[in-house]
């Protein structure tokens, strides 16, 4: 029997709303799961609320919507917690207030004696704030999310507790450069926290197309470079190509919707995008592609684990995230401090709809 362990997180960047979630439970035959976060935006949700009691909230301090939306993308994710409950106590003062996962740690342990109560997670946005994540400014989630994964990576001191981490949350590319005279190839490994996946210009595609379409870039690209600094002239045709090597128990996609074309305001694609419950990656990649180790067996499949869905225009808005409980199974929205179970009477589990 194959066991699913893969998750994935979306990052939808977007002025569409997240219409349909679906709280059906994943097939009894699985015994784990994959999952995918996913950022959306949400302005007229289609969604049935419940009063949660379980589930608890993070007050809003200082705009703080993005930031709350991603730490709890993160802090219901028991194989990242797993991590985090193993790290090393900073010794002084000073060390401990600066130190990220030790102030994650502490949010955790605050959010678990809370019953359902919604805390006030003033010492770990003050940490970020510290390390630059400012208060009162309207920021982009992706980049949040790379400076909250660069902290605790770095600030983590236990090497092998950073190798886990790396191999939960990062994808592995190989990127192959060919010279078309002489024949000579170098191969440059590299690894990614998330696959950026642009909406631009598009008007309705599905996910696992665009994921495609990101890591072949596309299959073969051509670009001349020249051969030697002094000899501009000449040029030399290098082939291209970069593939996914590695595919992590947490994948991210990042779906950008935000850009700004010549210095002018930055703009919003409000194109729909359906994305299902499930990403079947055996559809695009190799076995060796999504199955490296041949003692794990998995099938390349991956279950919706968090949306981080934004609301409004580019340069105003609201964050919120709908995450799937692990252990309950269930989808819940967290609105800061109001935390609600969603779910679609009479779902089927065929499929979630962005909009």
């Amino acid at each position: 029997m194959t066991i699913r362990a893969l998750v994935f997180h979306i990052l939808l960047l977007t002025c569409s709303d997240a219409k349909e979630f679906y709280s059906a439970s994943p097939p009894a035959k699985h015994k784990q799961k994959r999952g995918v976060s996913v950022l959306v935006s949400q302005q007229q949700t289609a969604l049935f609320w419940v009063l949660l009691s379980g589930a608890v909230g993070l007050y809003n301090i200082g705009l703080s919507c993005c930031i709350n939306s991603l730490l709890q993308s993160f802090l219901m994710n028991r194989y990242f917690t797993s991590i985090l409950r193993r790290i090393n106590v900073p010794f002084g003062t000073a060390e401990r207030k600066a130190s990220v996962p030790y102030q994650m740690l502490l949010l955790l342990e605050s959010m678990q004696r809370a019953k359902g109560k919604s805390v006030r997670p003033f010492d770990l946005i003050y940490c970020l704030s510290y390390h630059g994540v400012r208060l009162f400014v309207l920021h982009d989630a992706s980049e949040v999310y790379y400076k909250i994964w660069n902290l605790l990576k770095d600030q983590i001191a236990d090497t092998d507790l950073v190798e886990r981490l790396t191999d939960l949350y990062t994808t592995r590319l190989q990127e192959l450069l060919v010279c078309q005279k002489c024949s000579h190839e170098i191969k440059i490994d590299s690894k990614r926290l998330m696959l950026h996946l642009p909406m631009f210009d598009f008007d309705s595609h599905r996910i696992i197309n665009l994921v495609k379409e990101d890591t072949a870039f596309p299959p073969w690209i051509s670009q001349c470079l020249p051969r030697l600094p002094i000899q501009t002239e000449y040029f030399l045709l290098i082939l291209q190509r970069t593939k996914i090597s590695y595919l992590p128990r947490m994948l991210t996609l990042h779906l950008t919707r935000f850009h700004s074309k010549d210095g002018n305001r930055t703009k919003k694609v409000t194109h729909s995008l359906a994305f299902p419950p499930e990403l079947d990656f055996s559809q695009i990649l190799t076995l060796e592609q999504y199955q490296p180790d041949a003692k794990k067996k998995n099938d390349g499949l991956y279950d919706l684990f968090a949306v981080i869905a934004h609301s409004g225009p580019a340069d105003f808005g609201h964050y919120c995230a709908y995450i799937w409980s692990l252990t309950e199974h269930k989808w819940y929205c967290f609105n800061d401090s109001s935390v609600c179970e969603v779910r679609k009477p009479g779902s089927t589990g065929d499929g979630l709809t962005q909009s």
